[in-house]
């Protein structure tokens, strides 16, 4: 099925990294993504460092489209916090170089303010 995708489908013309396919399910139910009613997998986007942590889960419904931009902001987002664990990337960081906060009792219900600085 993602080869008739990575061939008929125009926004993936540019992908350059291996499609796979889960044809029974084994790896959506390993990922508690798999709906038994149905018989299909909820839309399951996972990054998981090199070691195995997962760092982010999200999981969509089955006709909820995922977004590449949120995707790789989240993705260099984890990268970046893997080096500078005791910083955090609020919703709207988007690159190395944005404003990051330090995590802690006096950043609770401060997070706008602390954003304007």
């Amino acid at each position: 099925m993602h080869l008739a995708w990575k061939r008929d489908e125009k926004e993936l013309a540019d992908v350059q990294y291996l499609m796979g396919a889960d044809p029974n399910g084994k790896l959506s139910r390993m990922f508690g993504v798999w709906d038994e009613d149905s018989g299909l997998a909820l839309r399951g986007t996972f990054i998981i460092a090199p070691d195995g942590t997962l760092y982010n889960s999200e999981v969509n419904f089955f006709n909820m489209g995922r977004n590449v931009d949120e995707l790789m902001r989240k993705f260099k987002a984890n990268l970046y916090l893997a080096r500078k664990q005791d910083e955090g990337c609020p919703a709207k960081w988007k690159d190395e170089g944005d404003k990051t906060l330090r995590p802690g009792p006096e950043m609770v219900g401060k997070v706008h303010e602390a954003l304007q600085n």
